[in-house]
């Protein structure tokens, strides 16, 4: 087995100093930053792989940005937590692949004192982020909480009690995720704001990218919003338990987040949502797929070569094949991101060997996959 490793790994290095030339290949990519401190470490360790001979620069730019460069083909891939959209296919002049990469979750989050682990229902989300709810000594907040917590909040003076709602100010993937899952389990909301990557917000103030909104809650006292899960434990601010279908109120989490896309059946294009899951018991019901944004044939994209395009197949089931040693999915939980089950990563692979061309040739040999290999 280490010696199938061991060959998939010189292939690359192989092809970074014949097929790639002798030259550093670089391949540009924008959009999310839901997975942004993840592919940051990905480039940084798939460079390492190759022996220098791959570089990837990747602009956390947001989701909205992410499919509009991808359209636009300003960039070599694009990636976005949104899968796209029928009318975004359309402009794009393709049916582009929306690749999973790995799993996340979008998380409540908020200043108070002493970061408690407070619980939310997806009305009291929607509540607040409506305008609705105003204060953390609201009854329905109260309602939901243990004693201990429900006595933090009941002793906040006014000023303190205030809710102040953050959300992004750009195009944002999480934002789809965000408003996705409240459109599902909130009437009100999907009557009145909807499901997007830019939404009309009720209240609140705007933030770019989850490191933005994440910034807003850590300096405002009171402050409520969201931001991928990751941003939440690097900022070191509170973020809450939210009850999921089956009843009980769960805390973001690997397994949480593998539980809600546990038994998820995929289409054949991978665009699917997993927010307000089925009732498995042990599920975190704001969670979502990421994607990557490849073009079927590769050609299409001005900066696009032979040898970049080559270079893409492999990082790409570098990043997503769980069979490979020490991969991008081996690196994701490092993270706090969920890797994709073996059934839904060995698909992926099966989809990048099938279906990315460069001028109607297959990026990956068959008879030399590397790290397609099954």
């Amino acid at each position: 087995m280490h010696k199938k490793w061991l060959n998939a790994a010189l292939l690359v290095l192989i092809l970074g100093a014949t097929a790639l030339g002798s030259g550093t290949v670089t391949l540009n990519a924008a959009g999310a930053t839901f997975p942004a401190p993840l592919y940051f470490k990905w480039a940084e360790t798939y460079n390492k792989v190759t022996d220098g001979a791959v570089q990837i620069n990747y602009q956390a730019i947001g989701s909205g940005g992410g499919v509009q460069q991808t359209i636009q083909k300003t960039v070599d891939f694009g990636a976005s937590d949104a899968p796209m959209l029928d009318r975004e296919l359309k402009q794009a002049g393709a049916t582009v692949n929306n690749f999973p990469t790995v799993l996340g979750a979008a998380v409540p989050t908020y200043n108070l004192p002493g970061k408690p682990t407070l619980n939310f229902t997806g009305q009291v989300i929607c509540d607040a982020f409506l305008g609705k709810i105003t204060s953390w000594k609201d009854p329905a907040i109260l309602a939901l909480q243990d004693e201990a917590n429900k006595q933090l909040l009941s002793g906040l003076n006014d000023a303190a009690a205030k809710i102040t709602i953050a959300h992004r100010s750009d195009g944002s993937g999480t934002t789809f995720v965000w408003t996705d899952y409240l459109s599902k389990v909130c009437p009100a909301w999907a009557k009145q704001v909807g499901a997007a990557k830019t939404v009309n917000w009720p209240a609140g103030i705007g933030g770019k990218g989850n490191a933005g909104v994440a910034n807003i809650v850590a300096q405002t006292p009171g402050a409520l919003g969201y931001v991928e899960l990751i941003y939440a434990i690097q900022t070191q601010i509170g973020f809450g338990k939210v009850k999921n279908a089956a009843g009980n109120f769960i805390l973001a989490s690997l397994s949480a987040v593998k539980a809600a896309a546990a038994g998820t059946k995929l289409p054949d294009d991978f665009r699917v949502s997993i927010t307000a899951t089925p009732p498995d018991p042990g599920a975190y019901p704001i969670s979502s797929f990421t994607y990557l944004l490849i073009y079927p044939e590769l050609s299409v994209v001005p900066s696009m070569t032979k040898a970049k395009a080559q270079a893409l197949g492999q990082y790409l089931c570098w990043a997503i094949n769980s069979k490979v040693k020490g991969g991008g999915q081996t690196i994701a939980p490092t993270l706090a991101y969920a890797p994709l089950a073996d059934e839904v990563s060995a698909k992926v692979v099966e989809a990048i060997r099938s279906r990315v061309k460069f001028d109607g040739q297959l990026v990956i040999n068959p008879s030399k996959p590397g790290f397609c290999s099954r």
